[in-house]
């Protein structure tokens, strides 16, 4: 699959869905290619909830805390002005996670 992408990615259909798709498809192999493919795709559309949810997934990944909490941060900001209720229940419980893990720290 991710080679059908990257190969979707090199003919130039580059939009948000097939960043997304991407960064959704290394978040379990390559965290750090998920940050790069999934942050493309909220520059592409800078509403798109569930790209900044998991982006905050993939920082989260990458042990990069601080940008995983921003990510969220922002991510609600998005979710909440679009209404979407459900994006924002679910990064507000991680950030949650984050924000008491880094205490504990």
């Amino acid at each position: 699959m991710i080679e059908r992408l990257e190969t979707m990615l090199a003919n130039g259909q580059d939009n948000a869905l097939l960043r997304f798709s991407l960064g959704n498809a290394y978040l379990k192999t390559d965290p750090h290619k998920a940050c790069e493919h999934l942050s493309r795709a909220t520059e592409l559309d800078p509403t798109y909830s569930a790209a900044w949810k998991l982006l905050g997934q993939a920082f989260a990944a990458c042990n990069d805390d601080d940008a995983a909490v921003r990510t969220y941060e922002r991510g609600i900001e998005v979710a909440n002005d679009k209404g979407d209720m459900q994006a924002v229940r679910e990064m507000t419980v991680f950030l949650k996670r984050l924000r008491k893990k880094s205490s504990a720290d």
